[in-house]
């Protein structure tokens, strides 16, 4: 089963961040029995040429490659999608009107407005009408709730049709509300149970952002109901690992 389908019937997917642009990192994380691997272009130095390239090796690895544009901008989007992506996950939806601009960034009229053109997801042209096919059922559109803004347009947000899911950004939410990385502040745990209760209404996937590289607190956002699950990030992991193991030798 896909990872659109998965967001359909309601199951769990995990993927991770992609914030080192090596292709071995790429290769290594899409080997590590993840869902899906979101290459970040936000919080990044990833350029979109190396976008590409580790869009191609997730995909040649089996895994879905999604693209954490750097704003919600039709440019980037088109660009990102234009160069393999299979779906965006779009920072800082607000309102209705910014959900609307993302959908529209990612799929081809009529149903969107995204420009047409010929690059690595057309197989360079000559895989176009294959493509268009594909697009506006296949691909997938995430948007990230993750401002105080965004949890008082809930509503509105979630009405808008054609999106797959969304995700909270638990850092800049937190932020919004003047207490950034204070997960335990009444103010952040009434909006996430807001973000909770207004998904559960309009039946689309929740999503999170685990940032800790935590087997256990995965397990319990999965405990909560997330079913589309970003867990850590390749450096955390990483350094996370590294720094684990150096501790416990003792040799000094």
């Amino acid at each position: 089963m896909n990872l659109k389908e998965k967001l359909k019937n309601g199951q769990v997917s995990i993927g991770s961040w992609l914030t080192i642009g090596d292709a071995s990192v790429a290769e290594i994380m899409s080997k590590s029995g993840f869902d899906w691997l979101a290459v970040d272009m936000e919080h990044s130095a990833i350029t979109l040429k190396e976008a590409q390239d580790l869009i191609r090796i997730i995909e040649l690895c089996g895994v879905v490659p999604l693209v954490r544009v750097g704003e919600n901008n039709p440019n980037l989007i088109k660009r990102v999608m234009d160069a393999g992506a299979h779906g965006v996950i779009v920072p800082m939806v607000n309102s209705k009107d910014d959900a609307i601009k993302a959908f529209n960034s990612t799929k081809y009229p009529p149903l969107g407005k995204r420009g047409v053109g010929l690059a690595r997801a057309q197989n360079y042209g000559l895989g176009f009408e294959r493509y268009k096919k594909w697009v506006n059922k296949g691909s997938i559109v995430i948007v990230q709730i993750e401002h105080i803004e965004a949890v008082e347009n809930l509503e509105e947000i979630f009405s808008v049709d054609g999106l797959d899911g969304f995700i909270i950004g638990p850092y800049d939410l937190s932020a919004s509300l003047g207490t950034p990385g204070d997960f335990k502040n009444s103010k952040f745990v009434r909006a996430i149970n807001r973000i909770k209760e207004v998904a559960k209404k309009y039946e689309i996937p929740a999503g999170l952002h685990v940032i800790d590289p935590s087997a256990v607190k995965l397990n319990h956002s999965i405990k909560e109901g997330y079913k589309f699950i970003g867990f850590s990030l390749d450096a955390l992991l990483l350094g996370t690992k590294c720094k684990q193991e150096m501790e416990a030798i003792n040799y000094k």
